[in-house]
């Protein structure tokens, strides 16, 4: 089993055989800077259709085009080394049948470089993981709440509170992973499914808000560090709160801004070395000369962006 400071990207077969033995540490990431801090912590890195509600501001997943899952699955692939990277299949681009389903994932796979892709669906989506499973291209699983869905689920609910609720998910399960995905997720569901479906099927399953015995835990990365806004999900830890922090710093820029404080000289270019032809560098210039006014702070060691 790799260990976290092998250099070799973790692959589905080594997802797979973490069933059983130690946790899956899994989270969301849709951008390279996101996806370079994760690197080095998370086993599996999930290029979420969430980002359509993360970082578009949609109310759903539905509305996410698989050209917005290329660009971003390519950031997050390009800026990391170790973390295998899954990206989502979004609505519309698989449902159709088998062959449309290839066609996306096919798709995805040679244009970002990603280990497989995921869909959500049961019994019905099972022929077409079998398709894609029998042509090469890994599939994680999704069962349980299923946002993309949510039109006809009727919101955001807990799944599995009834017993032919219960059934259902089960035989969605079973479908899946007998169908050949390597792994399955399992979303907004009771504890006790959650745990037992972990004890039964043989492939893993990865838990958000389901069950603390599920092979693995996936978060969105944003609701953890506080990014998300003012609403965090019930099964979410926040971990930090880099939101406050960011306001805060951004507050600060806008005073000094404003104060003319920034830039101080230290962010300045001098004439000397532009005229000279000479490669450009910071210098140190008076304060007056930099157009802050007398007095203010010339201290070195800020960085441009």
């Amino acid at each position: 089993m790799p260990t976290q400071n092998q250099e070799r990207r973790l692959n589905v077969r080594d997802l797979a055989a973490m069933k059983g033995s130690r946790p899956i540490v899994s989270l969301t990431a849709y951008s390279a800077p996101m996806a370079r801090a994760l690197d080095g912590h998370a086993d599996l890195i999930l290029v979420g259709d969430s980002l359509g509600m993360v970082l578009y501001g949609m109310d759903t997943t539905v509305g996410v085009s698989l050209d917005m899952m290329v660009a971003h699955g390519a950031a997050v692939v390009g800026a990391t080394r170790r973390a295998c990277v899954i990206v989502d299949l979004p609505f519309g681009s698989y449902q159709e049948s088998p062959e449309a389903a290839f066609r996306a994932s096919a798709r995805v796979m040679a244009a970002t470089g990603c280990s497989g892709v995921k869909l959500e669906g049961g019994v019905e989506m099972a022929e077409t993981v079998r398709f894609l499973s029998a042509r090469g291209v890994p599939v994680l699983g999704h069962i349980g709440l299923m946002p993309q869905s949510v039109n006809a689920a009727g919101g955001f609910r807990v799944q599995g509170k009834t017993d032919d609720g219960a059934r259902r998910i089960r035989a969605d399960a079973s479908a899946i992973a007998d169908a050949g995905a390597f792994a399955i997720v399992i979303e907004n569901t009771v504890e006790a499914l959650a745990r037992s479906l972990t004890e039964e099927l043989k492939v893993p399953t990865i838990g958000i808000g389901a069950s603390p015995a599920c092979d693995g835990q996936i978060l969105v990365t944003e609701d953890i560090v506080g990014l998300g806004g003012d609403f965090t999900p019930r099964f979410a830890k926040r971990y930090a709160e880099l939101g406050e922090q960011l306001n805060k710093a951004v507050g600060q820029y806008a005073e000094d801004v404003r104060a003319r404080r920034f830039p101080g000289a230290e962010h300045c270019f001098t004439l000397e070395a532009k005229r000279s032809g000479a490669k450009p560098r910071l210098a140190a210039v008076s304060s007056e000369a930099a157009g802050a006014p007398p007095g203010a702070s010339n201290a070195k060691g800020r960085r441009g962006a």
